[in-house]
């Protein structure tokens, strides 16, 4: 087992690209992991490094910790007699199920994810799996030359990848003359991510000399040798502690994580200790900000002041905190009473939509707020549930205000924070 801790790297990767590492001994490649993509930013973003108002919608990924593991996804005991050498077709059972995974988001579908996993590769050299993908939960075949009668472990495996990650944002600093300056710091949002290499399948014998920590080594630990084999159908190992199928890791990364317990109107309304000042939330040199919903179903748009006399643009900063200088608060809406949130049930989704619920004790209606340097009203935000920037598809009256898992790259996820 390989493992690394407290390693950070953000950013765009260039012209790192992760390689495959070389199949052992009698193992064989049959199926290539997708190569770990480059951030399309093409430039490495690192903690310390300075940023513009453009950014504070933006986030991009670190690598805190990584940890290299060899399973046997598939695997099969297998006894050749003398004489029945040459090719078999062995059907293996199920060990484990691997799939990949960023936080909440399964499908791999959001920016962030793509360049975290890449980052990944990169760091360990090795071609991981960016897209959303998993081994086979299906019995499977493996054809082999079995040139030498013997007791075998017939399997399928790769090298599964998991670890911690974080985020650097944009928000204002403090330095040591009294100024201030914008850079990238790590933020407050943190989340687990699994991946896995090439897949590998072969087989192994108990005598076999093979390397320690690869996945043949593997295979060959899940051999029963102390047990006299039968002809053709050989012992395989008992049910390991692995052949539960590590799908749960992904079903806890989506949906499912999303909507345990959670409810967009929660039955009481939480006590809030709100700020007695009032905001519009506005794009900056523009008409148009945030304004609350009038129907329970739709969504936090984009409308001009004063639209209406119901005081649906008004938001006020509730049960506010502050961390290293990054403010997090519930938005509370003076026109509706509600919370703004993000819908439990596609909170795992890219371009999620922004809407109010019934307030209540919910990371869903909690958000930080990355700010500009003192004197400038400009900020980002951020759910504090799902680690997704806020922004907008396009500048238009109604338009709805999303998530992004990085970000409005063109910028359009900075807003201005303005008294009323």
């Amino acid at each position: 087992m390989r493992r690394t801790t407290g390693t950070r790297l953000g950013g765009g990767l260039g012209a790192l690209i992760a390689t495959a590492t070389a199949a052992v001994g009698l193992a064989a490649t049959p199926a290539a992991a997708t190569p770990a993509a480059p951030a399309a930013s093409g430039q490495t973003v690192q903690a310390g490094q300075a940023c513009t108002a453009a950014d504070l919608g933006k986030r991009h990924p670190i690598i805190k910790s990584t940890e290299v593991t060899p399973t046997i996804t598939h695997f099969k005991g297998w006894y050749v007699t003398q004489g029945s050498t040459g090719y078999q077709n062995v059907t293996t059972s199920t060990q484990t199920t691997i799939s990949v995974s960023v936080g909440l988001n399964g499908e791999i579908k959001g920016d962030f994810a793509v360049e975290a996993l890449g980052t990944v590769g990169a760091m360990l050299g090795l071609n991981v799996q960016v897209n959303y993908s998993s081994t086979s939960s299906e019995s499977t075949s493996v054809s082999w030359n079995f040139n030498d009668p013997g007791y075998y472990g017939v399997y399928k495996g790769t090298k599964k990848v998991t670890g911690t990650y974080g985020s650097l944002n944009c928000n204002r600093v403090q330095q040591s003359d009294g100024s201030w300056a914008l850079k990238w710091i790590e933020g407050p949002d943190s989340g687990s991510y699994t991946t896995y290499t090439t897949l590998e399948e072969g087989a192994v014998r108990c005598e076999d000399k093979v390397p320690a920590n690869s996945i043949m080594r593997k295979a060959q630990g899940l051999l029963d040798c102390e047990t006299p084999p039968r002809a053709g159908h050989a012992p395989g190992p008992v049910a390991s502690t692995e052949a539960t199928t590590d799908r749960s890791a992904a079903a806890k990364s989506t949906a499912g994580k999303a909507a345990t317990a959670r409810t967009n109107a929660p039955a009481t309304r939480a006590a809030l200790n709100c700020q007695p000042d009032v905001y519009r939330i506005h794009v900056p040199g523009k008409p148009l900000n945030w304004s609350a919903p009038l129907l329970a179903n739709d969504g936090i748009r984009l409308r001009e002041s004063n639209w209406t006399s119901a005081h649906l643009d008004n938001w006020r900063l509730c049960n506010v905190t502050e961390h290293n200088g990054v403010i997090e608060a519930s938005l509370w809406n003076w026109g509706n009473g509600g919370c703004a949130t993000i819908p439990a049930n596609i909170a795992n989704q890219e371009q999620a939509y922004l809407t109010t619920a019934t307030c209540g004790e919910d990371d869903l209606q909690r958000f930080y707020i990355y700010r500009d340097v003192p004197g400038s009203s400009k900020i980002g935000l951020q759910n504090k549930y799902t680690g997704s920037m806020l922004g907008h598809d396009r500048y238009a009256d109604g338009e709805l205000i999303r998530q992004y898992s990085s970000g409005r790259q063109d910028g359009t996820g900075t807003y201005d924070l303005v008294k009323v």
